[in-house]
């Protein structure tokens, strides 16, 4: 019985009995019921396989949540205007606490997002200039490239009691903005490469359109050719300037050509239009090679790229504008902020040093603010958002991150354990999933999930410490201690392709030969330069596929068959055995249930309270209509094909009466890159960024020849499952391809032909090729941080 002063006949306090999350009867996506007892104020890793039920427990049942109980003690008014989340398929979850996600969406949806509009730090900025800048050009918004200049005149009329209006004459007034004119703030203008486009040294009969799609006596060209504006056998060059203007510019206007009356449109604005206009992704991929060779961007000429209009560029401080303190590396910036020593705005920056610090304490201090967010990789997007947490005087907060590690050499991940750790000893719950080796040794506690993916996991493997994980026969508790070996023997390279003077970003002037028809790993500490030399000269040039973990486009009926493909010789087998038309088995188009509109959910608005999503009752969610159902395929029908997982449906697709090739095919390459676990109908967009990658992978694995370009192809992986990744890149290989990899994992490293290590350090310490040769070269030599960190890792593996 509680005494008067709340504490119990045991002398606990009734307050410290809810020390952990509690979690019963967890169903979200593959979880099976899970229950389990987080601990609070402690540091949590999730661990398991790819598609184990990580993110379902701890993303969309935990944190999803904790912020629906926090939506709703707002007022239905505000809830109005709030994103609503439905409630999580658990039974009972207790104990949660205020959740903050710290996830690895990429930044800067806006074009003139930059690092330092998302941490405030150019806000900051614009207060300290507009106080101290001379001479003085206005308030902060007229250092904002955000807001344009604008100008207001006319009459305001207001109604008054009584019917009256009430007229006041307002005299020009001037709203002052930074942006800059020429390039609305973006700091950079598009243009079209017009060598890409035309060969001008030959006539349009000997085929100066350049472009896919326009042969020399094609229908598109015959258009010029018989518009009366050009003499197709005249060379490009010769043309005069009204000649070249109607060939290249001329506006839409109606033609008498090709025996008809046409519409007549010049190349530049008619390529716009059709190509340069539309979604690069939806293009065919020799369209979309083409528009990334054609489309160039530049500095705007009007502000050399600062974004600014003169008048924001004009003001100094201590001689340095606002643009020049933006495209300071952090580090110098911080220092630049320090020497500012005046009075009226020392809170100011003592704040704004404060933040400027906080940056370059979780590693990002090779950074500029005025670099755009949308480059930023999916693990410097991450610790940009830690940033405003770091100083935070919340204490008993739950932070949740994905991954923080991704992007991270083995010299950094130390960091941001003690980042990690420090959040923690303020009082917080910190729940991390998370694959790396190093970061789950600092664990206080260990959640493991499994023990496949998919349909094969969600299920409690193992809960408890670190070294009873790795005592344990689970598969993550075996794989722990696993160790990179290095290689007996090197391929020997093909040829090279050769990068020369390359500065992109913080690159120095780089020289470097990329050997052919190896496995070459490009290496370095974050910010040393990896993506700014590979993807900077390697990508867009023939024959080069990057295969990045960018979001794949599409809509949420969009899923791994549609994206591959194979759903097209699925409805065609169908349709042959049936007797019927392929679009029958579309839920896009014929088959789709009249109801849900082949969505297979029903989604309910409910004005300020949240939108319910409910399984469509006429197809159970299936999203087809019952009489297509009725047709099967080896006794399945469309549905159940779609709910297969890759694995199940290359047993299908591969034998019997529904074999066909063709998806056998595809779907062997979705298996080969680590993908069985995946259904053929999930959507996309439930797919993580390493799942992304590797779909893509399995899109190219078929094509002969080519350089693959991979960025950090391990992201998302289970230990477990880097050994496959590393078959999988022998494959790619040894089929005569030249796999260039950028990697921070050691084992991938240790398997290399060929290593290129950039550094020694980040921004402009970086930018240089510290190391080249093969990784038993490295390890001999230990004269970088990488190569330290390699010896240590072969060598502690025996």
């Amino acid at each position: 019985m509680a005494t008067r002063t709340g504490t119990t006949a045991a002398g606990v306090h009734p307050a410290d009995a809810h020390d952990v999350i509690r979690v019963r009867g967890a169903r979200e996506n593959n979880l099976r019921e899970i229950d389990v007892d987080i601990p609070k104020r402690r540091l949590t890793v999730f661990t398991g396989v790819s598609g184990s039920g990580k993110s379902s427990l701890v993303f969309a049942t935990v944190a999803a949540e904790s912020r629906r109980l926090i939506d709703e003690t707002y007022s239905t008014f505000l809830q109005g205007f709030m994103p609503s989340l439905p409630r999580p398929d658990v039974d009972d979850l207790s104990g949660v606490t205020t959740a903050i996600l710290v996830d690895q969406e990429r930044l800067g949806a806006n074009a003139r997002s930059t690092v330092g509009t998302v941490t405030d730090a150019h806000a900051m900025l614009r207060h300290l200039f507009s106080r101290l800048g001379e001479p003085y050009v206005g308030p902060p918004t007229a250092f904002s490239f955000n807001v344009p200049t604008s100008r207001a005149s006319g009459v305001m009329t207001t109604d008054r009691a009584g019917g009256t209006t009430e007229k006041t004459v307002v005299r020009d007034q001037v709203y002052l903005g930074g942006m800059c004119p020429g390039c609305e703030g973006r700091g950079t203008v598009s243009d079209l490469d017009l060598s890409v486009i035309v060969d001008e040294s030959r006539s349009l009969n000997e085929g100066a359109i350049l472009v896919p799609g326009y042969k020399a006596d094609g229908w598109m060209v015959r258009g010029f050719s018989e518009s009366g504006f050009v003499d197709p056998d005249k060379p490009v060059r010769d043309y005069s300037d009204t000649e070249r203007h109607d060939f290249l510019y001329r506006d839409k206007g109606k033609i008498k050509a090709l025996g008809m009356n046409m519409t007549y449109q010049g190349l530049i604005p008619k390529l716009r239009e059709s190509m340069f206009s539309r979604d690069p992704a939806s293009l065919q991929p020799h369209v979309r090679r083409f528009v990334e060779r054609a489309a160039v961007f530049g500095p705007c000429p009007a502000c050399g790229g600062t974004r600014l209009n003169e008048a924001a560029r004009s003001a100094t401080v201590h001689g340095a504008t606002i643009a020049d303190v933006a495209r300071m590396q952090i580090t110098d910036a911080a220092d630049w902020v320090r020497g500012v020593d005046e009075p009226g705005v020392a809170p100011l920056v003592a704040h704004l040093v404060a933040l400027l610090d906080s940056v370059v304490q979780i590693g990002l201090g090779y950074l500029s603010l005025d670099r755009p967010a949308g480059t930023l990789s999916g693990g410097e997007a991450q610790r940009v958002k830690m940033i405003r947490h770091l100083g935070s005087a919340l204490t008993d907060v739950t932070y949740v991150f994905d991954e923080p590690t991704i992007g991270l050499h083995p010299h950094d991940i130390a960091r941001m354990n003690e980042l990690l750790v420090d959040l923690r000893d303020k009082g917080n719950t910190v729940l991390v999933v998370e694959h790396k080796p190093e970061a789950i040794a600092v664990a206080d506690h260990v959640v493991d999930l499994g023990p496949g993916a998919g349909s094969d996991g969600g299920t409690l493997c193992y809960e408890g410490t670190v070294d009873g994980l790795r005592a344990s026969d689970t598969l993550t508790g075996r794989h722990l201690d696993d160790r990179a070996r290095l290689k007996d023997t090197v391929r020997e390279p093909t040829g090279a392709l050769e990068i020369r003077g390359a500065r992109q970003n913080n690159l120095q002037g780089i020289d470097l030969d990329i050997p052919t028809g190896v496995l070459t790993v490009v290496t370095g500490v974050a910010g040393s330069g990896k993506s700014s030399l590979i993807h900077g000269n390697l990508a867009g040039r023939d024959g080069v596929v990057v295969v990045d973990q960018g979001t794949i486009k599409g809509s949420r009926r969009s899923n791994p068959a549609t994206y591959t493909g194979l759903l097209e010789p699925v409805r065609k087998a169908f349709a042959k055995a049936n007797g019927v038309k392929p679009a029958l088995f579309s839920a896009n188009s014929e088959g789709a249930c009249p109801t849900c509109k082949g969505n297979g959910r029903i989604y309910t608005e409910l004005g300020f309270m949240e939108t319910v999503e409910t399984p469509c009752e006429d197809c159970g969610g299936r999203r087809f209509m019952a009489e297509v159902l009725d047709h099967t395929l080896g006794g399945k029908n469309i549905a159940d094909v779609l709910d297969l997982s890759v694995t199940e449906a290359h047993a299908f697709f591969s034998s019997g009466e529904a074999r066909v090739p063709a998806v056998a095919t595809t779907l062997t390459h979705l298996r080969d890159v680590g993908l069985g676990y995946l259904h053929l109908g999930q959507p996309l967009n439930t797919l993580s960024g390493g799942e992304r990658q590797r779909l893509k992978l399995a899109m190219h694995k078929g094509d002969s020849g080519g350089t693959y370009v991979l960025d950090e192809p391990t992201t998302g992986l289970h230990l477990a499952d880097v050994e496959n990744l590393l078959a999988l890149l022998d494959q790619l290989v040894d089929a005569g391809k030249t796999v260039v990899v950028i990697e921070h994992h050691q084992a991938v490293m240790a398997h290399a032909d060929h290593l290129v290590d950039l550094g020694p350090g980040a921004g402009h310490d970086g930018g240089r090729v510290v190391f080249e040769g093969t990784p038993a070269e490295l390890v001999a030599d230990r004269s970088t941080l990488t190569g330290r960190h390699l010896a240590d890792y072969v060598v502690t593996g025996g």
